[in-house]
This record gives structure tokens, C-alpha cells and sequence, in this order.
């Protein structure tokens, strides 16, 4: 019994720690401001984009795994586009800043992986899971006024199309 009660919880735990934090932010909220290290050197600030350019920030749990490589050669893949329709794209993780360069060298990235390495920014745009430490996938697109605009989570978010598509849809609109 006691045996079937501690497989029982292991399962809840491992279920718990896969589990998608979903996000409390809605479409039209004002996206939380950050100040993040970047893998360029720089530090990035949010609201330097305002009244310039359109963001793409994709939260992406752990870099040099399947889904998040496929996410963000994507990305590189679509860089472009994302040009094209008067964005900047950024991916974010709770990796530390070694990790993310080494990585982003190795995926010959030409935009900027940030390291939210005390997970304060995660926390802030509701993507922490705090079971593992990590960052959700969530894709935020958001306006050059700081509203965010268009949200991927899950599975959904590692094609770039969505997030592409929106920033298309502002870039005509504004």
C-alpha cells in the first residue's frame, strides 16, 4: 500500500513539473518592463522598443533541447520576415548567460537569446514554473506602445508563424 501510495505521488509530481504554466496576462494588458543580459553583451531593456518597433519574446524552457532548437532556428529561419514587419525577436530563457552564447554561437542565432537567470521576468509575465525552474513556452507579441498583442503557449509557440503573423497585422494597422 505504502508502495502503491508513493508511485501514485511520483506521478503527480512528474505530471506537476511537465504541467504549461499558463500566463494571467491578457491581449491589451501593458507589458511588464525588464532589463535582461543579452548574448550580444548588451543589457535589454523592453521599453526602449516603444514608439520604435514591435517585439517578439519567446519564452522558451532550456536551451540545447528538441523543441526549443526547433523554436529558435525558426526564428533564424523567418529573421526576414520579422524584419519585414517592423520587429525585433527575442528569445528568453532561465539559462545563464554562458549557456545561452555557447548555444546561440552553436545555432549561428543573429538575435539576441536573454538570460532571465533569477527568473524575475518569467515570474512577471506569468510563464515560471516554478517546479522546474524554468520558463514555459509562451510567445508575446507586443505593440510599439508596450500592449501586448498577440499570445502562443505550448507546443503552439515553436512555429513562429503566429507571432510572425500578428507583428504583420500591426506593422499594417500602425
Amino acid at each position: 500500500m505504502i508502495r502503491l501510495i508513493s508511485l501514485v505521488g511520483l506521478g503527480v509530481l512528474a505530471l506537476a513539473a511537465r504541467a504549461q504554466t499558463r500566463t494571467s496576462l491578457k491581449i491589451g494588458d501593458l507589458a511588464p518592463d525588464f532589463n535582461l543580459p543579452a548574448t550580444t553583451g548588451k543589457e535589454i531593456r523592453l521599453s526602449d522598443f516603444r514608439g520604435n518597433k514591435a517585439v517578439i519574446l519567446a519564452f522558451f524552457p532550456a536551451a540545447f533541447t528538441g523543441g526549443c532548437t526547433r523554436e529558435m532556428k525558426a526564428y533564424q529561419a523567418n529573421l526576414e520576415k520579422v524584419a519585414g514587419a517592423g520587429a525585433q525577436v527575442f528569445g528568453i530563457s532561465t539559462d545563464n548567460l554562458p549557456t545561452l552564447q555557447r548555444w546561440a554561437e552553436e545555432l549561428k542565432l543573429d538575435y539576441p537569446l536573454l538570460s532571465d537567470f533569477m527568473r524575475k521576468v518569467s515570474a512577471a509575465y506569468g510563464v515560471l514554473n516554478e517546479a522546474r525552474g524554468t520558463a514555459s513556452r509562451t510567445t508575446f507579441v507586443i505593440d510599439k506602445e508596450g500592449r501586448i498583442r498577440h499570445i502562443e503557449q505550448g507546443s503552439d509557440a515553436i512555429d513562429p508563424t503566429g507571432a510572425i503573423t500578428a507583428c504583420t497585422r500591426l506593422s499594417k494597422d500602425q
